[in-house]
């Protein structure tokens, strides 16, 4: 088979005038169009043959009538067709040939031609007339809406056309492309085709149209009609029958049958509460009537499944040896002396009275301290399961309680999915960050949470999908926050709070040695005679390159000087290393932070104070100065309104006290005063910088400058009193990690240095002070 295929197309403004004519009977083409044709006569294929060797155009005009032998005279021909460039020409024998052909554009027969076997014609091309207004616009968008519900009822039309027919902005093409898809007759496509006028041209295709689209509608209205008339559901059941009785005489036994029976010996054998047995049988019964091919089975089986799958009755035998709970907690943690005491009491009074119900405990500290790898101790210390969720950014209360089996997909919440993957009715469930729940318009998931963390009512937890009640009063919940302000009252109100604060210096160096450098070993491939560290080299690394109250950048750091030591290994530079102080750059860059308290506090004006943040306690330097002005106070560095309010104060109560601080009087008639706090991008509020902006001012007005390694906090009044504040021990072991020795605190806050090591106790001197001038007097040089 000889086949022909042009490389190139032809562009429209190079169609001849005169051109070669192929009659067409029952169809027509489009401009843009792409017709299949198969031509026969001899006139006809030498026509193709002389086409191809020129232009590949030829003109195709639709016959009035059909002839017998194939031949048309001039007459039998309408006098406007479409202008046709032969895409491809394959044939078949020498008589006949296969036609692929696209439309170019519209023309009109000014004459024919005489001189060949085939039809010859003068042409004159149409150009559509075309003017886009509201009017074509709104026939563009209603053709395109019958041409898709057309689509819709023809099974023969491919979906893409429809998109295709949405994406045509060009009016006259679309009503081309639907007039030559929809299943019209031959003459009605000759009007269309020789309709210029594009607004026309669109009413009679819209015309077209809907006649086929009401035959469609009708079509499928008649064959809906028909089914229907079968009793569906007495079919069905008449079959069902036959099959079961089938079924029987086989020996078989049906599926849905099996199902069911397993299902009725799973809720005998869990030993249900009567409520969930009551429920579970209810639901069995209603799926022993169902037919397996339901959607609604497949909701109760699902809901069979979990019901069966929960550990109603089980539960793991908790080792009550507490010498060996303690070895267990402190082989996996150092320190965390409050929360392992606590462990141990629960062990004790377990013991006791076995029955007793489990604590609901919460773990609050800056991150890095231990509070989620705590959980997984307590778990192995108890002997139980454990099972941890973060509750950081959820905001449905769905998440919690689960759906409503109405819903499409509905499941258990959390905590009873939690339940079932542990396995055991008494695991220790772990709720971390529990202060990062949010809540919108799907419900509060913290309100929730009351139930579940209420020893009074969590025996009895209903979950929305299960519809029955759940024992939690065996788990013991363990939650964990990094701030306890974000916790609604209510909930923090149902949990027992276990502060987890900050590491000292000597506690991180221990902590490093004992657990971070053989787990960084070990999880790089490095034996311990390939990797060492000296103490040295570790209290840089928490000193220089460290600043946190936990211990997560320490390991990071220590994870990238083993990665070092590793790629040196394997390419042959070492075979072992000793890691000390003066090789750390080597591995980790030039320190990162450096103690700059002593330069930055020897000039007037400027004080230390402590201040608490979410991560732990840091440093707070307070900026005064003066300049010629007139009574103006400037406060910046993002100050928040209470912080403003304690620098006004501090101010007011120097004013008032100016002979007792050896100020004058007039200073401030004539002078402006300006007060910042560094690191200005960071937002500060809070009471408790106002003894430090009261001492900065004074220093200031007074040119005196502060002992250096001093820092203080504290609130004050314009009495001169100085008012508790909170955060006692983050804020003391910031100053001990900064290297401060002074500190001067409220005298009510005495009482909170229990918290605080006794080494650290020993290294630093306290001043506790109730009146805002014995404050001066400690921190001013004389």
């Amino acid at each position: 088979m000889a086949e022909q295929q042009p490389p190139t197309e032809i562009a429209a403004e190079k169609i001849p005038e005169i051109i070669p004519i192929l009659p067409l009977f029952d169809t027509a083409l489009f401009p843009k169009m792409v017709l299949p044709l198969i031509v026969m006569q001899i006139e006809s294929i030498q026509l193709i043959d002389e086409a191809m060797s020129k232009d590949r155009i030829i003109g195709l005009l639709v016959s009035k009538k059909k002839t017998e032998d194939g031949t048309y005279s001039k007459d039998d021909l309408s006098t406007v067709g479409t202008i046709a460039l032969i895409l491809k020409m394959a044939k078949i024998e020498d008589d006949k040939a296969q036609l692929l052909v696209q439309g170019l554009s519209r023309f009109k027969i000014k004459s024919f031609v005489e001189g060949k076997p085939y039809l010859l014609a003068s042409v004159e091309p149409i150009t559509d007339i075309e003017k886009k207004d509201k009017e074509t616009e709104a026939l563009m968008s209603n053709i395109r809406a019958l041409f898709n519900r057309i689509i819709e009822l023809s099974p023969g039309l491919p979906k893409e056309i429809g998109a295709m027919a949405n994406s045509i902005q060009e009016p006259g093409t679309l009503a081309d492309i639907v007039a030559s898809t929809i299943n019209s007759t031959p003459e009605d496509k000759q009007r269309i085709l020789e309709i210029d006028d594009i607004k026309k041209r669109l009413k009679k295709v819209t015309k077209i149209a809907n006649h086929q689209l009401e035959i469609l509608e009708l079509g499928n209205k008649i064959q809906t009609q028909v089914k229907g008339d079968m009793d569906k559901k007495q079919r069905e059941y008449f079959l069902r029958q036959q099959l079961k009785a089938i079924k029987e005489e086989l020996g078989e036994t049906d599926k849905a049958t099996v199902e069911i029976d397993d299902y009725r010996a799973k809720i005998k054998e869990k030993n249900l509460p009567e409520e969930a047995a009551k429920e579970a049988e209810r639901e069995l019964d209603r799926l022993s009537r169902m037919h397996p091919s339901s959607a609604e089975y497949t909701v109760a089986s699902t809901y069979l499944d979990w019901m069966t799958a929960l550990p109603w009755n089980e539960s793991t035998k908790d080792n009550l040896d507490i010498k060996k709970a303690r070895k267990v907690l402190d082989d996996d943690h150092y320190d965390l002396e409050k929360a392992k005491k606590r462990i141990i009491e629960y062990l004790a009074v377990r013991k006791l009275k076995p029955d007793s119900k489990g604590p609901i405990l919460c773990f609050v500290g800056p991150p890095g301290t231990g509070k989620t790898s705590l959980g997984n101790s307590i778990a192995r210390a108890l002997g139980r399961k454990f099972f941890r969720i973060s509750l950081g950014g959820v905001r449905d209360e769905a998440e919690i309680r689960g759906h409503r089996r109405t819903y499409v997909g509905a499941l258990p919440g959390r905590i009873i999915q939690g339940i079932r993957r542990s396995g055991s009715n008494n695991p220790v469930f772990m709720l971390d960050e529990i202060d990062k729940v949010g809540s919108d318009f799907r419900g509060d998931p913290s309100s929730a949470l009351l139930e579940v963390l209420d020893p009074e009512q969590n025996f009895s937890f209903s979950d929305h999908y299960l519809d029955v009640s759940f024992d939690l009063s065996k788990v013991m919940f363990i939650t964990t926050a990094n701030i306890l302000d974000t916790i609604p009252l209510a909930l923090r109100d149902r949990m027992e709070v276990l502060q987890l604060l900050g590491y000292t210096e000597d506690e991180k160096i221990k902590i490093a040695n004992r657990y971070l450098i053989s787990r960084q070993r070990r999880e790089h491939g490095l034996k311990a005679d390939q990797i060492s560290f000296t103490k040295g080299a570790v209290k840089r690394i928490i000193s220089g390159y460290t600043r946190e109250a936990g211990l997560r950048n320490l390991e990071r750091e220590i994870a990238t000087i083993c990665r070092g030591v590793a790629s040196n290994i394997v390419e042959g530079i070492a075979k072992s290393a000793a890691i000390k102080v003066v090789s750390i750059s080597k591995y980790l860059g030039p320190i990162r932070f450096t103690f700059e308290a002593k330069a930055r506090t020897s000039t007037p004006g400027v004080a230390m104070g402590l201040a608490w943040t979410h991560t732990g306690g840091d440093l707070l330097f307070i900026e005064a100065t003066a300049m010629n002005g007139n009574k103006n106070l400037t406060l910046t560095g993002q100050l928040g309104d209470v912080m403003k309010e304690s620098a006004t104060a501090a101010l007011s109560f120097v004013r008032a006290n100016t002979a007792s601080l050896g100020i004058s009087e007039e200073y401030f008639g004539n002078h402006d005063i300006h007060i910042h706090v560094p690191a200005g991008a960071i937002p500060k509020d809070g009471p408790s910088a106002g003894v430090t902006m009261l001492t900065a001012l004074t220093s200031l007005l007074t040119n005196k400058i502060i002992h250096k390694d001093l820092a203080m906090t504290g609130e004050i009044t314009l009495r001169g009193q100085v008012l508790p504040v909170g955060g006692i021990k983050e804020k003391v072991l910031a100053a001990h990690r900064a290297g401060i020795k002074t500190i001067i605190m409220p005298k009510w806050n005495e009482k909170d240095l229990e918290d605080i090591p006794k080494k650290v106790q020993k290294e630093i001197h306290f001043h506790f002070v109730d009146k805002m001038l014995d404050v001066v007097k400690i921190a001013l040089e004389k």
